[in-house]
Parts: C-alpha cells; structure tokens; sequence
C-alpha cells in the first residue's frame, strides 16, 4: 500500500475521531438542555402537589411542565375517560395501563442520544488505535526506505500515531461521563414515575382518602410511601425500571 493510501486512513481516522467529539458535546448540550427544563417542571411540580396528595386536588397538573406532570395528567385523563364511559368496571386497570404507557413515553424521550454515547465512548479508543497502527507503519515503512532509524525518520510517524491515540481517548472520555450521568438521571427520574404511579393509584384505590405520609420529593428524590402502599407501588416500578 502508498504512502499516500496510508495517509488518507490516518487522516481519515482522525476525522472520524473529530466527528464522534462533536456528536458527544453536541449530544451533551442537548441532553443537559433537557434535563435542566425537565428537573425544573419537575421540582415545580412536586413542589405544588398538596399534602396529603388526593385525586381532586390534582388540578396542579394544569399549566405544569415536566415529565411527572405529564405522567399525572395521563392518569387523570384516563380516568375521566373511564367516567364519561360510564361503566361499572374497576377504573385502576385503566388508568394503571395508561400511567405505565406515558411512564414508557417518557423513558424513551430520556434515553434518546444515550445509545450514540456509549457507542462513541466504546469504540473512539479502538478507532484512535487504528490511526495509532497505521502510523506505525508509515513509519516502519520510512525506515525502510530510507535504511536508517533516525529520529528524523521515525519522529513524524510515531507522533502521529500516537495523537491518535490520544485523541482517541479524548473522545471517549467525555462520552463514557456524559453516558452515565444521564444514565443515573434517567434512573432517579424512572423511580419519581413509578412512586407516583403508585401513589395515585392507591389514592384511587382508597377512594382518595388514603394520604400520603412521606414527604414528596423536590425534584431528586422519590415520592415516600407507607408500607401498606408498597404492593400497588411494585407493578409500576417494575415497568419504569427497564
């Protein structure tokens, strides 16, 4: 193979490497957008719930912004669907399912970007190696030519391979830290969901008169509940945690 064969793929190695760093800060710009407007309508939200919670004070969803609001008016809607039915069924399978579709509807708006991430974050250091093996090369082939191993011969070479390299791991780095941080919001914010799943679904249960006693939470921490409320918390938690 040419020198000149080989140049391109070096070249094209770090092209690629610079593409994968602009997706991930692009990727970390957006998200952390996201995620700052989300936790905000989110905080606002649980903020203006009243305590104790109870289904005909929820009208604090109107107006909210947030993916817990949205998760609440999704219940509520259903509900009220169930009513204009008109039906003597149990209306918590109703709602449930539509809780768990929005609670979904949610995880998939969150998750959006993350495969792009962990993708660039796994495969930048291999792709800088690349580059890295293909300086080497270049440079071997140098020696070669010119039957003598130099400074001047080989320095050019092996510095590009190993800013391959380097950049390489550049690219990964912030990838694999911005990955796992908007994993471990993602986690906190599919807790919230299912807490909350819950506890309108035992307000609804008890007839909207079984409170809850644990402090809501601010935008971070999840909604605490009693223990009795716990087995209609389970289902919901499940769904929310895949």
């Amino acid at each position: 193979m040419s020198d000149y064969a080989t140049n391109l793929i070096v070249k094209g190695t770090f092209g690629l490497l610079l593409l994968g760093s602009v997706i991930t800060w692009a990727l970390v710009f957006v998200k952390g957008r996201q995620r700052w407007v989300t936790s905000r309508g989110d905080r606002r939200f649980f903020g203006a719930l009243p305590r104790p919670l109870r289904l005909v004070a929820l009208k604090v969803t109107e107006g909210q912004r947030g993916s817990a609001a949205r998760v609440a008016r999704a219940g509520l809607f259903a509900l009220a669907e169930h009513e204009r039915a008109a039906t003597d069924a149990d209306p918590r399978e109703t709602v449930e399912l539509a809780l768990q579709a929005q609670i979904e509807n949610e995880r998939r708006t969150a998750e959006g970007g993350l495969v792009v991430l962990a993708s660039i974050g796994s495969t930048a250091p291999f792709v800088g190696l690349f580059g890295t093996v293909w300086g080497i090369i270049h440079a071997l082939r140098a020696i070669g030519r010119s039957g003598s191993a130099s400074l001047e011969v080989v320095a050019g070479p092996i510095g590009e391979a190993l800013v391959a390299t380097a950049i390489g791991i550049a690219v990964a780095v912030p990838a694999v830290l911005a990955y796992n941080f908007f994993l471990r919001r993602l986690k906190v914010q599919a807790a919230q969901h299912a807490q909350l799943a819950g506890a309108l679904l035992a307000a609804l249960a008890h007839h909207d008169r079984l409170p809850i006693t644990g402090a809501l939470a601010d935008g971070d921490g999840p909604v605490r509940l009693r223990r009795s409320e716990a087995g209609t918390v389970q289902g919901a938690a499940r769904e929310a945690s895949v």
